[in-house]
């Protein structure tokens, strides 16, 4: 049976965060939570875009400024959050960027890795307290099938500081954040009320490939038609994981069509770098050190 936006529960009573919501895969999450309930806060960048977005969604809808590239913008943003939410049921880290040319944060951080793993790893530690008390709460992370390509958490450059590759940068990223999500949902397995899981969108027809090298860029466009998929199919994978009630912690959504490009929501598999449990905590660790950010869990075992 093939999932589609008509299987999403309501969402009554419920607070969803979406990063990135103002455009593309994050606007169609927070719409799509938004129409069936969920009182949904877009966190963005560029709060104008936000108010405009947040215009166009049919619901209880409100905008956070999140600047990602910036601790001190997380940290802010997580502080707004505490002061005017009991409690968080979603925390959907959604926003990216992709293919970059060589740049840092504001904290001197790659920005690929800056901003795709270490703001979302940041921004949900400093929430996750207000998710823990919730049952059935989850922390959906967006990854990408980009995560394989060229992919390696380079921990003697980390910053690609040495020698830059955007795409090799850009699958450090994703692949950071499903090894994040593996690792938290370790952590928060002994609480059983909170859940983390990971969705990617395949191939779809958003922005986010603005910074591509034309030669990924241009295939992108003539092909468009036949190899990607619009937002609002993207979005699908992202929400199966945040509402399907059977999803369990620690899993992994992805299309159903050929080479997971396009198509349906459904259960898959990341590469088996991927799985590496050392590697996980060892990026856990550093991410701490980075971030300054401490989770309040405990550590998972290593043979968990």
């Amino acid at each position: 049976m093939k999932w589609t936006e008509q299987q999403i529960p309501r969402q009554d009573g419920r607070v969803a965060v979406v990063t990135g919501a103002n455009t593309g895969l994050g606007f169609e999450t927070a719409r799509r939570l938004a129409e069936r309930g969920a009182s949904v806060v877009l966190a963005v960048r560029d709060t104008a875009k936000g108010k405009l977005a947040a215009a166009r969604i049919n619901g209880d809808v409100s905008v956070q400024e999140l600047d990602l590239t910036s601790l001190e913008s997380v940290r802010a943003a997580a502080a707004d959050l505490r002061a005017t939410h009991q409690r968080i049921d979603l925390l959907i880290n959604n926003a990216g960027v992709m293919y970059t040319p060589k740049q840092t944060t504001r904290d001197g951080f790659e920005m690929q890795f800056g901003t795709n793993h270490l703001g979302h790893f940041a921004f949900t530690g400093l929430l996750l307290d207000l998710l823990l008390p919730v049952p059935g709460s989850r922390v959906v992370t967006v990854s990408s099938a980009g995560h394989r390509i060229r992919a390696a958490i380079h921990f003697d450059d980390l910053q690609f500081e040495r020698s830059y590759g955007r795409v090799a940068a850009y699958g450090q990223s994703k692949l950071a954040n499903l090894m994040f999500t593996y690792e938290l949902q370790r952590r928060l397995a002994p609480h059983g009320t909170t859940v983390a899981v990971a969705a990617h969108p395949g191939v779809s027809n958003t922005e986010l490939v603005r910074n591509a090298p034309a030669v990924v860029r241009a295939p992108i466009t003539w092909l468009a038609p036949v190899i990607t998929q619009p937002a609002t199919a993207g979005a699908l994978p992202t929400l199966r994981a945040a509402t399907d009630p059977s999803v369990l912690g620690g899993q992994y959504y992805g299309p159903d069509g050929l080479g997971e490009v396009r198509g349906y929501p459904r259960l898959v598999t990341s590469s088996p770098e991927s799985y590496d449990v050392g590697v996980q905590q060892r990026l856990w660790a550093v991410s701490e050190d980075l971030t300054g950010v401490r989770f309040p869990l405990g550590r998972a075992a290593a043979t968990a």
